[in-house]
């Protein structure tokens, strides 16, 4: 085949352009520190870094639940907890009743105190958090237990569950039940033992003793499943946390360049170049004036 100075010099210059092209690559990668700035550059890369990124943005929204859920049940620990200790004491005061030493005028003092720890229990289980009732079910615009004029207690009756997921296919409960713990039975056995301190009836306050460690136990097997579903949390998010730095050193991994790799091709294609630039003067055809000198 003849090959003619015209096809010297066009396969010259395309080489010429293929280096400066190349040397461009390596200084974009440089100066941004990416393996590609447009998916063209390389659709594989891409791909993955587009799964990667979903899988980390997954990651992130889940531990955002998680903080939610965690937000619903330290509140909901916290308040079983006060909610334990007024039961305790309602014991206390039953079992100080139940002496045969008191009198009506001590029993009215701690009907008086009973009273006020009524209060406080209604109030623990209307706890707001961020304007939603953790007491309620799914009904979180609603308090759970309400008072009318005439101090009658209504319980709500919404059991709900609600359920928040956690991790991919994972829900987690995140409220306690109101059933198990704030009850019609509960406020009337108060109430029951209020009356039985009006009427200074002996029976009848020993009987508050046995319903209010009914009411006990209730609460405390309520606090042990919510710290069951705690322990379990725990875990889900240590899970997540695992996830997330894999699937960022994965995506660092497939995106960010290597410097010393990019600085070393880019000084090699720099040599390339100009030996190309030195072998590409001696290829254009030589004038006239040349051959006389």
């Amino acid at each position: 085949m003849r090959i003619t100075q015209s096809m010297l010099s066009n396969n010259m210059l395309r080489n010429l352009s293929n280096s400066y092209s190349k040397m461009d690559t390596y200084m974009n990668q440089l100066s941004t520190g990416k393996k590609i700035n447009r998916p063209s550059d390389d659709p594989v890369i891409a791909m993955k870094g587009m799964n990667y990124r979903s899988q980390v943005t997954e990651v992130e929204q889940f531990k955002r639940n998680i903080g939610e859920v965690h937000n619903w049940m330290d509140n909901s620990d916290a308040a079983l907890d006060k909610a334990t200790q007024a039961l305790q004491k309602f014991r206390e005061l039953a079992v100080q009743a139940s002496n045969d030493t008191y009198g009506e005028e001590e029993r009215d003092n701690i009907k008086e105190e009973v009273e006020q720890l009524k209060e406080h229990l209604i109030d623990i289980a209307n706890t707001n958090v961020n304007g939603k009732y953790i007491f309620n079910g799914t009904g979180t615009d609603t308090k759970p237990v309400t008072v009318d004029g005439t101090g009658q207690i209504t319980v709500s009756t919404n059991n709900d569950r609600v359920m928040i997921e956690v991790a991919n296919g994972t829900k987690l409960q995140a409220n306690v039940e109101s059933s198990s713990v704030f009850t019609d039975d509960l406020f009337q056995n108060i109430d029951d033992f209020v009356t039985a301190l009006d009427n200074s009836n002996q029976g009848d306050i020993e009987a508050s003793i046995g319903a209010l460690d009914e009411n006990i136990n209730k609460t405390i097997n309520a606090r042990a499943d919510l710290g069951a579903r705690m322990n379990r949390l725990d875990l889900v998010e240590n899970r997540l946390g695992e996830q997330e730095v894999i699937a960022k050193k994965m995506m660092t991994e497939n995106e960010n360049i290597d410097y010393e790799k990019v600085i070393t091709q880019l000084t090699t294609q720099e040599s390339i170049h100009r030996a190309a630039l030195s072998a590409g003067s001696r290829i254009i055809q030589p004038t006239l004036l040349d051959f006389l000198r």
